[in-house]
C-alpha cells in the first residue's frame, strides 16, 4: 500500500471536505471483467424472471409465503413446523458467507450481491443510455432546470421507477405467487388495495435506493463491509493494487529516458482507477471499507497498460501476502477450521432434509382422563392426536401400537383420520390392553403412523394402567 498519501483513512470519497454529498459520476467500465459481469447478470436475471413462473405439482417452484407462513424451495413445502431447518440453513449460510470471504474477499458483493447488480449492471446503464457518459452527467446536475434537464431526468425517472415497479411485482411474486400477482392485476387495485399500497411503497423504496441513495447502501447500511475487516486477513484475495510493481508512480511520457523509465513503478498516476470506481475510492490505498470488488478499476487499469506496453495486471485478484511476499495462496489453519464447520453443517442439513417427513404426528393423552376398565378385562386410555400434512395429496391415516409386549388395538372415534393436502388434521382414538400385560403403573407405547400400508411416522406415548 502506498504511503504517499494517509489522507483516506480520514474520509469517505461520497462525503466533501464540507460534509455533503459528493455525488460520484463512475465512467463505463470496459474490459474483459466487465463483460465477464454482464454475462453473470444476464444469468441472473434470467432466474430471477423466470422462477415465478416455473411449476411442479401445480404449485411454484419458489414461494416464500410469510403471511400464511408456507415455503416452496425446490418444489418442497416447508411449513413453521421445520423451522429447525430453516435455522441450520441459514447459519450454514452464514459460515459459507465468512469462510467465502476469509478466502475471497467481497467478491460476492461485486459479482452476484443484488444491490450491485441492479445498480451497477441495469440502473446504471440505463443512466448513461439516458444521460450519457460521466462527464456527461455531471455537466447535467451542474446545469440550471432547462429542457433538455427536465427531459432527461424525467425520461431517467420514468425509466427507472417502471422498473422499480416491474421488479416489486416479482418480488411479490416470490410471496404470494405469480398466479395471484396476475389475479389481482386481472381484478384491479381496487379490490386489493391492501396488497397494492406496500407493493407501492416497496417500489417507491426501490426506486429511492437506485435514484437517490445507490452507493450509500453499501457503505453506510450493509454490514458486510465492517465485517470484512474482521474476516479478511493478509491471505484474503480481493481486488488489490501491486504496490511493489506500481511504486514509485510516475506520469510516463513518450520522450522519457529509457533509464529513467526503469526507476519508477508502473503506475502512471493516471486516476483511471478511481473514475470508474462507483464508491469514488483509490484503490492504490488498499483494502478499504467501500470496496465492493466490482473489478471496474482492474479493466481501466488493464486498457492504460496495453497503451504504455506494460504487463497486465497492475491491479488484480490477489492477497496482501501474493503481493509484498510473493507468497501463493494459502489454505490457513483458519479457512481449515471454517471448512470443518462449513461440512458439519451441510452434512447435517442434507440429513435433515432427507429424513424430514412428509406427515408430522404428534399425539398426547386427554386431559384429566386417567384409565377406564372395559369388558373382557382390558384396560383403556383415550389420546387426541394431531397431524400436519406437509404434501399436495390428501393422506388416510391408520394408526398401529407397535409394541410387542403390550398388544393393543387402536379404535379411532368417528369415521377415520384423513388428513388433507397441505393442511393439519386433528382426532380422538382409544388404545384398548389386556389388563394383565400391564406390570406398571405408566407403560411406554411406541404408535406406528401408517398411510395405504406404508409406515410413515412414528410417536412415542404413555399408557396409564391401575398396576404399580
Amino acid at each position: 500500500m502506498s504511503k504517499q498519501n494517509e489522507a483516506f483513512r480520514d474520509t469517505i470519497g461520497t462525503v466533501t471536505k464540507e460534509g455533503k454529498r459528493n455525488w460520484i459520476f463512475p465512467k463505463m467500465p470496459k474490459g474483459r471483467f466487465y463483460n465477464a459481469r454482464t454475462m453473470v447478470t444476464n444469468l441472473y436475471l434470467l432466474i430471477f424472471f423466470t422462477l415465478p413462473w416455473i411449476k411442479v405439482n401445480g404449485e411454484p417452484l419458489f414461494l416464500f409465503d410469510i403471511p400464511n407462513s408456507k415455503f416452496i424451495i425446490f418444489g418442497q413445502i416447508f411449513w413453521p413446523q421445520d423451522f429447525f431447518i430453516f435455522g441450520i440453513a441459514m447459519l450454514t449460510f452464514l459460515v459459507f458467507i465468512v469462510l467465502f470471504t476469509v478466502v475471497f474477499g467481497r467478491i460476492f458483493c461485486g459479482w452476484v450481491c443484488p444491490q450491485t447488480v441492479f445498480m451497477e449492471m441495469i440502473f446504471r446503464k440505463i443512466e448513461y443510455w439516458i444521460e450519457g457518459s460521466s462527464e456527461m452527467q455531471r455537466k447535467l446536475a451542474e446545469m440550471p432546470w432547462n429542457k433538455e434537464k427536465i427531459t432527461k431526468r424525467g425520461l431517467k425517472f420514468l425509466a427507472f421507477y417502471s422498473l422499480s415497479f416491474i421488479i416489486a411485482n416479482y418480488f411479490l411474486a416470490y410471496i404470494i405467487g405469480m398466479d395471484r400477482v396476475l389475479l389481482y392485476m386481472k381484478e384491479g387495485i381496487i379490490q386489493h388495495i391492501e396488497t397494492f399500497v406496500p407493493l407501492l411503497l416497496f417500489a417507491t423504496t426501490f426506486f429511492f435506493v437506485y435514484w437517490w441513495f445507490r452507493e450509500q447502501v453499501c457503505i453506510i447500511v450493509c454490514p458486510y463491509g465492517r465485517l470484512q475487516g474482521v474476516m479478511l486477513d493478509p491471505d484474503s484475495i480481493v481486488v488489490a493494487y501491486d504496490h511493489v510493481r506500481g511504486e514509485p508512480r510516475s506520469r510516463f511520457k513518450k520522450k522519457r529516458e529509457e533509464e529513467k523509465q526503469d526507476e519508477v513503478g508502473d503506475c502512471v498516476d493516471c486516476f483511471e482507477c478511481v473514475k470508474v470506481c462507483p464508491t469514488g475510492i483509490d484503490i492504490r490505498n488498499g483494502t478499504q471499507l467501500e470496496c465492493v470488488n466490482c473489478t471496474a478499476c482492474i479493466d481501466a487499469c488493464d486498457a492504460v497498460m496495453e497503451k504504455f506496453n506494460r504487463p497486465l495486471g497492475l491491479i488484480k485478484y490477489a492477497s496482501e501476502n501474493n503481493i509484498s511476499k510473493g507468497e501463493k495462496t494459502k489454505f490457513t489453519n483458519r479457512t481449515k477450521a471454517y471448512t470443518v464447520i462449513l461440512v458439519g453443517l451441510l452434512v447435517v442439513l442434507v440429513a435433515l432434509l432427507f429424513t424430514r417427513k412428509d406427515v408430522q404426528t404428534n399425539v398426547v393423552r386427554a386431559r384429566g382422563m386417567l384409565y377406564q376398565e372395559q369388558p373382557n378385562n382390558q384396560i383403556s386410555n383415550i389420546y387426541n392426536v394431531s397431524l400436519i400434512n406437509k404434501t399436495r395429496k390428501e393422506i388416510p391415516i391408520t394408526l398401529k401400537v407397535e409394541n410387542e409386549d403390550l398388544p393393543g388395538t387402536i379404535k379411532i372415534v368417528g369415521k377415520g383420520l384423513v388428513v388433507k393436502k397441505e393442511a393439519a388434521g386433528s382426532g380422538v382414538f382409544f388404545i384398548y390392553i389386556d389388563k394383565d400385560k400391564l406390570t406398571k403403573r405408566q407403560n411406554k407405547i411406541e404408535i406406528g403412523v401408517y398411510s395405504n400400508g406404508k409406515k410413515i411416522d412414528e410417536v412415542k406415548t404413555s399408557f396409564l394402567a391401575p398396576g404399580g
